[in-house]
């Protein structure tokens, strides 16, 4: 009987399934709401997370270019287009007159100089004492023509005629002792060699009184002639080899002689330079002290093939660009045509002249000229496309398009390209000066929000 009621008891306590309303093995009413309000509160979750990603997240960043309008120049009236190299029109290889050792050198390579500059100075004390000598030749040469030229001095003279007077005087004298020695000896009072001694005495000063007479008159006449030429000579000798030492002298100092920029430097301090043939061994005399040019007088030397060159003439236009900066120009025209064809490459050489070269433009650097036609056929000052980088132009449904930045939005533009050029194209659909997005995510949308790279 126990068991009984612990039995009715255990049935008390279970549920009435039926007053739930839910029938066999079906979820209570309770159970199914909780999970009705747990999917609509996970598709919540999923909504706002969706609009979070889509509205919240930072605009990306971008990199734009300005895109410029491009000229006919650019993309039409070439007649050709010819690569050569960049020369300098007049590069000076400067070396020595003189041979001797550098004793200072003051430029190094790329140094701009001034026509007149000392570049190098060499050993002059060997020089300097050749020209002391030489000078000193000329002016003893030149004192010795100016005493010929002036004659003889006044005192010169009155001394010559004081000597001629003290002769004539003692001359007169012996002719009185001779008359007196010679009646003497008729008496028989002197000797015959007293009458040889006076009269030998008498003709002797006889002879020195003739003789300071001329010298008399030749001190009154001056030098001859010929004696004032051969000292004239004798000047012009002594002062030629002066010079000659002076511009040795002057050669140990090497000057610019134009303005321009040192190319190469190829002797230091220390080294033999000489004017005459120089070793290529190490250690041996140079040959070359410095080369320069002026790079403000630059040209480009093309070679032409002789089947093209009748499609140009003289002071014929051209554009000039160089591989190294390829996105810039500058203006040249046919300075040069080489009257002469090469036999071995079929070409002539022609020399373009560049009309506005600046610090961009290097000797030997590769350059390209696109000559351009006629102005008259073809108007070079009308807009013909716009030039954009490679990296702006995408593809879509097999269309051409950029994106543009305006008002910190994307805007898709469609473009055709005319034609290729180094680092871009040039297309039509543009007009110039709009900002070209080049850099940008690949799922980038027309309209999308950008903020450009580098601006707050």
């Amino acid at each position: 009987m126990a068991i009984d009621a612990k039995h009715e008891d255990l049935r008390s306590l279970r549920i009435d399934r039926s007053s739930r309303g839910g029938g066999e093995g079906e979820p209570p009413v309770w159970a199914r709401r909780y999970i009705l309000i747990g999917i609509g509160l996970l598709v919540l979750l999923g909504i706002a997370a969706t609009a979070y990603r889509l509205f919240s997240r930072d605009a990306p960043e971008v990199e734009v270019v300005r895109a410029s309008a491009q000229s006919s120049s650019d993309v039409g009236g070439v007649v050709l287009s010819a690569s050569g190299y960049i020369v300098a029109h007049h590069k000076i290889n400067l070396n020595s007159k003189v041979t001797g050792r550098v004793k200072w050198i003051g430029v190094e390579k790329g140094d701009k100089v001034k026509e007149g500059q000392i570049l190098v100075r060499l050993e002059d004390d060997e020089f300097r004492a050749q020209y002391d000598q030489a000078r000193g030749a000329a002016e003893n040469a030149r004192a010795y023509l100016e005493e010929l030229q002036n004659g003889s001095r006044p005192e010169e003279i009155q001394q010559a005629q004081h000597n001629l007077d003290e002769a004539r005087a003692t001359l007169a004298d012996d002719k009185l002792t001779l008359d007196r020695t010679h009646n003497l000896f008729d008496q028989g009072v002197l000797s015959k060699q007293a009458l040889d001694d006076a009269t030998a005495k008498f003709e002797a000063d006889q002879q020195r009184a003739n003789s300071l007479d001329k010298a008399f008159q030749l001190a009154k006449l001056g030098p001859r002639k010929e004696e004032i030429a051969r000292a004239r000579g004798a000047l012009q000798q002594a002062q030629g080899q002066a010079d000659y030492a002076k511009s040795l002298l002057d050669a140990s100092v090497i000057r610019a002689p134009v303005t321009g920029t040192i190319l190469e430097r190829a002797a230091e301090k220390g080294e033999l330079v000489t004017s005459g043939f120089a070793s290529t061994a190490e250690g041996g005399p140079q040959g070359l002290v410095v080369s320069l040019a002026d790079l403000n007088d630059l040209q480009v030397e093309l070679d032409i093939a002789q089947d093209d060159f009748a499609r140009l003439g003289p002071k014929q236009k051209g554009v000039v660009t160089v591989d190294a900066y390829p996105d810039l120009k500058w203006d040249g025209v046919i300075a040069e045509i080489s009257p002469q064809a090469n036999r071995a490459k079929a070409t002539v050489q022609v020399k373009v002249q560049i009309l506005n070269p600046d610090s961009h433009l290097r000797p030997d650097m590769n350059a390209t000229v696109k000559f351009l036609a006629n102005e008259t056929k073809h108007a070079g000052s009308q807009p013909q496309g716009v030039f954009v980088p490679t990296p702006a132009i995408r593809d879509r449904d097999g269309k051409k398009f950029v994106f543009l930045s305006f008002d910190g939005k994307a805007r898709a533009r469609e473009v055709k390209i005319l034609s290729q050029r180094s680092g871009g194209v040039v297309v039509q659909g543009l007009n110039g000066g709009e900002d070209v997005i080049t850099s940008a995510p690949q799922d980038l949308k027309d309209g999308d929000k950008i903020k450009i790279k580098g601006q707050s």
